[in-house]
């Protein structure tokens, strides 16, 4: 059997991917607070899909991959396949969010969208092994790929639940770290799966070199997340005005109806001279 290395790079890539999917979690589930309370709700769901699925999800899997190797061989990406993988991890996580936001019966709608989800993400993940083009043949130990696949059907609902009750930065923050770790889980315990035969290792495969095709699609889509951050963080301070507004607004009503209650006027008529007749 071939060896396979999933650490080519050290501790490099799965640190920095495990970071990747750290951040695009904090921004997907800020992006899902908004929107369920925005009046127009489908631009803070795309834009959450994207965090989420796009960087959290996607970009956390090719990131671990820059560190993947079979033995010495050559390995190309197939482009039109790793492009769907990207369509496919913010599409599953779009409708999963939108059923569990749009639904009325949590009970319901919750593992609805986290099954929906969470085999997407799993067929993200295999779609873009089966993008993976190397002369060694390869197979998957169906129990591990089992386990990735409820794996990421528990972490897609755990999401989608702190999506519904999580407030806060703090445990926002909290959330993100408990998803971070449940993607990665997911992610390497599918690699685990995957088993190589011996094979030439030397011919030539069609396809795109890891880096040529990995490394523009991560740049595009963390400029992408840096806009998300900058809009994220706009409305944070807008909330947090709003939310400091309402306050004084509030104190403000509190004061005036303290100085209109009739119990008050009434002590305080007791002073008041009398109008002469």
């Amino acid at each position: 059997m071939t060896h396979i290395e999933h650490f080519n790079n050290g501790w490099m890539n799965p640190v920095l991917a495990f970071a990747l999917s750290f951040i695009g979690s904090v921004l997907g589930l800020r992006c899902a607070v908004h929107a369920k309370s925005s009046t127009a709700p489908l631009g803070w769901l795309l834009a959450a899909a994207v965090a989420l699925g796009g960087a959290a999800i996607w970009v956390m899997h090719f990131t671990a991959m820059l560190g993947f190797s079979i033995g010495g061989a050559p390995v190309r990406y197939d482009v039109t396949l790793t492009l769907i993988s990207a369509v496919i991890a913010i599409a599953v996580v779009l409708v999963g969010l939108t059923i569990v936001i749009r639904g009325r019966t949590e009970w319901v709608s919750l593992p609805l969208g986290g099954a929906i989800t969470g085999l997407g993400v799993a067929a993200m993940h295999y779609l873009g092994m089966r993008a993976m083009h190397t002369p060694v043949p390869v197979y998957y130990e169906p129990t591990l790929v089992a386990t990735s696949i409820v794996i990421a059907v528990v972490a897609s609902t755990v999401a989608l639940w702190f999506m519904l009750h999580v407030r806060g930065l703090f445990i926002t923050t909290g959330a993100a770290l408990i998803m971070g770790i449940a993607v990665c889980g997911m992610h390497y315990t599918g690699m685990a799966a995957m088993r190589a035969h011996h094979g030439v290792g030397t011919e030539v495969v069609d396809g795109v070199a890891p880096v040529q095709l990995l490394l523009p699609l991560i740049a595009t889509v963390s400029l992408v997340v840096t806009g998300l951050v900058i809009v994220v963080g706009l409305a944070e301070l807008d909330g947090a005005e709003d939310h400091l507004d309402a306050g004084s607004l509030r104190t403000r009503e509190d004061s005036l109806m303290h100085s209109t209650d009739p119990a008050t006027l009434s002590d305080s008529g007791k002073h008041w001279p009398r109008r002469s007749e």
